[in-house]
């Protein structure tokens, strides 16, 4: 690494998140579970599949429009094990406070936790508190981990092939979105919401209905947006990814924030959007059954893999194209 100190940029989700990964981390913990870097850890015991994930959130602020930090805790959570194709089970959560914060809210962000598992059909089994001294911890830090039992079939990067489609179950960007605006103290005629939602429940109903056999791979797009997201699925399944940028489901409230702030809703972050990598055969079928259900009501084909070159690419709506990476740098601090 060229970088002797940290800085905001390795905890973006990114290039630089990538490469701290890579030069500081796996070198000394790596293992066949831990070197797939998958949104979380698929375990075989006793012949039993599991998947196991961790997380922190720091947002700030850690109230915004839509939710706040424990209803992102717990989604955040759900969502990286049903991107792995896993059924949510179980979940624990650490809770780091500063001294002097304010009991209501503390009581009001346990409430939201509660409410947001009682929605996902899961159950917080274990925790741990920590105070820290007035000034050293910036109010209140939450880390949660989540068991949950791998389905039938799972996912199956290996069977990617050229002509499978790229599907996401609603409008990007709204979550980075409304924590900027919030943060930036913006007074919108129409504000944006964050997506912050739960996602095994919308994604469970694509098994029920016999269309997860043909489910390639799915990411969830966070940190770095859906652009990043798909950088590194490009990259794991060793095929390109041609966008139509046409059909990506983007607000207009988002495109507002964006335009304003010259942000590009590709790489802001989401917490309620999945990125699901199926079968072309069955494309059309899985938008029609993610629109009957609430977190999927816009559900859109956005592209497509291709041999034709590696990575991302987006059509624009001239006839050119562009090429989309990994996020660079800390587009957004403090996003979940």
């Amino acid at each position: 690494m060229k970088d002797k100190l940290v800085t905001m940029a390795h905890g973006g989700g990114g290039r630089a998140t990538s490469e701290l990964v890579q030069a500081v981390f796996l070198p000394r913990l790596g293992n066949l579970e831990l070197m797939e870097l998958g949104d979380a850890a698929v375990l075989n015991l006793d012949g039993q599949k599991l998947a196991l994930t961790t997380d922190s959130f720091v947002v700030s602020p850690p109230f915004f429009p839509g939710g706040d930090i424990g209803r992102l805790a717990i989604c955040g959570t759900v969502n990286d094990l049903t991107a792995a194709g896993a059924v949510p089970l179980y979940l624990t959560v650490g809770v780091i406070l500063e001294e002097g914060f304010p009991l209501a809210e503390l009581k009001r962000v346990v409430a939201s936790m509660a409410e947001a598992a009682d929605e996902a059909g899961v159950k917080v089994v274990a925790g741990d508190t920590k105070v820290v001294e007035r000034g050293k911890g910036d109010g209140l830090f939450l880390n949660t981990s989540g068991l949950g039992l791998l389905r039938n079939p799972p996912p199956r990067w290996s069977q990617a092939r050229p002509g499978d489609r790229v599907l996401v179950n609603g409008p990007i960007g709204e979550h980075g979105a409304a924590v900027i605006s919030r943060r930036s103290g913006f007074d919108l005629d129409s504000p944006v919401q964050s997506d912050c939602a739960p996602l095994n429940d919308l994604i469970g109903t694509l098994w029920e209905e016999g269309l997860g056999q043909h489910i390639r791979a799915m990411r969830d797009p966070t940190r770095g947006g859906v652009a990043t997201a798909l950088a590194e699925l490009a990259a794991r399944m060793e095929l390109g990814i041609r966008v139509d940028e046409s059909a990506l489901p983007i607000s207009p409230a988002v495109s507002g924030v964006c335009d304003m702030l010259g942000f590009d809703p590709l790489y802001l972050a989401n917490e309620g959007k999945m990125l699901i990598v199926i079968d072309a055969s069955v494309a059309d079928a899985a938008v029609d059954l993610l629109r009957k259900h609430r977190y999927g009501a816009e559900a859109a084909i956005i592209g497509e893999l291709t041999d034709e070159f590696k990575g991302v690419r987006v059509r624009t709506p001239y006839g050119g194209h562009k090429r989309v990476d990994v996020a660079e740098g800390e587009l957004l601090p403090r996003i979940c």
